[in-house]
């Protein structure tokens, strides 16, 4: 009996760490940036990072992917679309939408250019100060 339960918590903690590492961008409600440095701060936490858009924020979702991986911090894993059907309250009835899955992880360089990052950061922190 102990060993189903330690394989049910070991199956629901990947699906955590799944889900935790998630971000759902939106089209207009954040700055392009806020979102690719965000996900900068999910792969030091957790190596890899979903991202996640439906319809209009598709683009968003791209854009984002490709800054990462031109300024080698990050590496295509997967790619996936899909449509989903979303209620529309003014219709009344489903309608489809395009989605967008793209994980990413670190890539070998990730860490010793975040670090190259915060040391450009702190040199202009410390030049304003003065």
């Amino acid at each position: 009996m102990e060993g189903i339960t330690e394989g049910v918590n070991s199956m629901s903690l990947g699906v955590d760490t799944q889900k935790k590492s998630r971000i759902q961008v939106s089209h207009t409600k954040k700055p392009l940036f806020f979102y690719v440095n965000l996900a900068k701060r999910y792969m030091q936490q957790y190596s890899d990072v979903e991202l996640s858009a439906l319809g209009m924020a598709i683009a968003t979702v791209v854009t984002v992917a490709e800054i990462l991986k031109n300024n080698g911090f990050a590496v295509e894993k997967k790619i996936m679309t899909s449509t989903v059907d979303i209620k529309d309250d003014s219709r009344g009835r489903p309608v489809q939408k395009a989605k967008i899955e793209i994980t990413l992880a670190k890539s070998e360089k990730f860490d010793e250019l975040m670090a190259a990052a915060n040391e450009e950061k702190e040199a202009a922190e410390a030049q304003e100060q003065s």
